[in-house]
């Protein structure tokens, strides 16, 4: 494949750090008295939250596997596995190093809060995977594929069994990657499944990019089988039922938000895949290029992470709808501003870190 960047890919992310922002912080200090689900806005925002962690790990999924994928075809894929080992591990460090609250920490306190596991540590630890998965089947490439859609179907499959899982077997900070009973807002299932569907896409994308009419062709495909995903996904599964009369599948099909998702993605990559030439060099595309930064930005800025002082402490479900509007809509403007012109690339932290790291062994 050309090794020419994917500048949608890049939109993509933007919308869902914007998304993001504006969904946390409406989620979050809105009153909920004005939670009303016959309300036609507040159905499409509810819509435009849900989408928002599948296409971060979809995309994920797609960057890093396609990056593996063109360093391998370079013939030195060694320095690109050992950066995925480590940004894996990093995003997992700064996805706990959110939850501290130095306060209570030097007053004695230590909640098990900490524990907690968020996005990033199921990005993190989705990267981890991937990096294993590609050292297998490096060398069987269309094996490599198959494996990652039979991965994400499973993953989604059996979404039923563990629903409502509890583990007291286990340590809270390993447990806490399957179950949500002690507060995880993600857990590693179901949502590999995104990343593994997104490292699929990206061996497609490795292989058949260059050719001509490709982007046509792709553009295409994302929105039938995003729409077919919306919409017949759960009449696919039943009809696998009736003939394989597989419980699972009707079970499946009866709380079926995963695939849907992943449709909902798939509309989204159509659309951006299309307007992709208008991207380049925009001020969405480097929005896409800071996510990491701006994630941490609004996480300090709203919950509080490091000292326990955020809005959430101060403002939590107290904002009527316009003033939760126009407040998510100065506090995107206020996280890019700070991520643009006081934070360094995720770049930059990725490499600090790491001299740190090697300085540290040697």
């Amino acid at each position: 494949m050309q090794p020419n960047r994917l500048y949608f890919i890049d939109a993509v992310r933007a919308f869902a750090i914007l998304m993001m922002l504006q969904g946390h912080f409406i989620d979050t200090l809105i009153n909920p008295i004005y939670r009303d689900s016959s309300n036609i806005v507040y159905n499409i925002w509810s819509y435009f939250r849900g989408i928002t962690a599948p296409i971060f790990f979809t995309i994920s999924g797609l960057v890093f596997a396609y990056l593996l994928l063109r360093a391998h075809a370079k013939g030195d894929d060694q320095l690109r596995i050992k950066k995925g080992f480590f940004r894996g591990l990093l995003l997992i460090g700064i996805g706990y190093s959110l939850r501290i609250n130095l306060v209570s920490w030097f007053s004695g306190y230590f909640s098990s809060y900490f524990f907690v596991i968020d996005v990033l540590q199921c990005i993190g630890l989705s990267l981890i995977i991937l990096v294993c998965l590609h050292i297998l089947f490096k060398h069987y490439s269309y094996i490599f594929s198959i494996v990652l859609f039979i991965i994400g179907c499973l993953c989604f499959i059996t979404e039923p069994l563990y629903r409502n899982l509890v583990i007291e077997n286990l340590p809270l900070p390993i447990a806490n990657y399957m179950t949500k009973v002690n507060g995880s807002i993600f857990t590693i299932l179901p949502w590999f499944g995104y990343s593994a569907f997104g490292a699929f896409l990206s061996t497609i994308f490795f292989r058949h990019a260059h050719r001509n009419r490709f982007k046509n062709f792709t553009i295409i495909t994302y929105f039938v089988i995003g729409y077919l995903l919306i919409y017949y996904s759960s009449w696919f599964l039943k009809e696998l039922y009736y003939l394989t009369n597989f419980e699972l599948l009707i079970l499946s099909a009866n709380y079926n938000y995963l695939f849907t998702r992943l449709g909902n993605v798939l509309i989204l990559f159509g659309l951006f895949y299309t307007f992709e030439r208008f991207l380049k060099q925009s001020i969405i595309a480097r929005i896409g290029e800071k996510t990491l930064s701006i994630y941490v930005i609004h996480f300090i800025i709203l919950f509080g992470s490091y000292t326990g002082y955020g809005l959430k402490r101060f403002l939590n479900h107290s904002l009527n709808p316009t003033q939760a509007i126009f407040g998510a809509l100065l506090f995107i403007v206020v996280a890019c501003f700070i991520a643009f012109y006081y934070a360094k690339t995720n770049t930059f932290v990725y490499n600090m870190i790491r001299k740190l790291v090697d300085r540290f062994k040697n």
